[in-house]
């Protein structure tokens, strides 16, 4: 019963953290490796922006993927979105902005937006969601370093 009673004071104290967000700007140049025969970024080149970004979000506030990984917990894909508004040139530099706005139950949504360095014109948008995992695949409560980390970068 005690248990019971702490774990939903934990959750109206997370609850109250919740407008509060953890957000990261990573900056990346555009090369010709990243553009298509029209001039423009490839659409799937955003997914990997976005993978940058959110490794360096979660740097940012000290943890990284390696020793999420190491601990046994795997934080695969399950779900990504891109919303593409404004063609990205060749030589443009953008800043992606990762943002994560709740703290994980047995998901981790990470939400980008994409600007340019110069204009700020919004140029794509979108969002991961990550499950936590066992290196067998099994899901699994997200590590208490990784909720302790999160909850102290609020």
């Amino acid at each position: 019963m005690h248990f019971l009673i702490k774990e939903l004071n934990d959750i109206r104290h997370l609850a109250s953290l919740l407008n509060n967000v953890i957000k990261h700007t990573y900056q990346s140049k555009i090369y010709y490796k990243d553009i298509d025969q029209m001039g423009i970024v490839y659409y799937s080149r955003y997914f990997e922006l976005f993978e940058a970004a959110r490794t360096e979000l979660l740097k940012s506030i000290g943890l990284e993927v390696t020793e999420i990984e190491e601990n046994g917990t795997m934080l695969p894909v399950i779900s990504a979105h891109c919303n593409y508004k404004v063609g990205v040139k060749f030589e443009e530099i953008l800043q992606i902005e990762s943002t994560i706005k709740e703290l994980p139950g047995s998901t981790l949504r990470i939400d980008y937006s994409v600007f340019s360095d110069r204009k700020r014109i919004l140029h794509a948008d979108g969002y991961t969601i990550h499950a936590f995992t066992n290196t067998n695949g099994k899901a699994v409560r997200p590590p208490k370093f990784v909720r302790d980390r999160l909850m102290e970068a609020i």
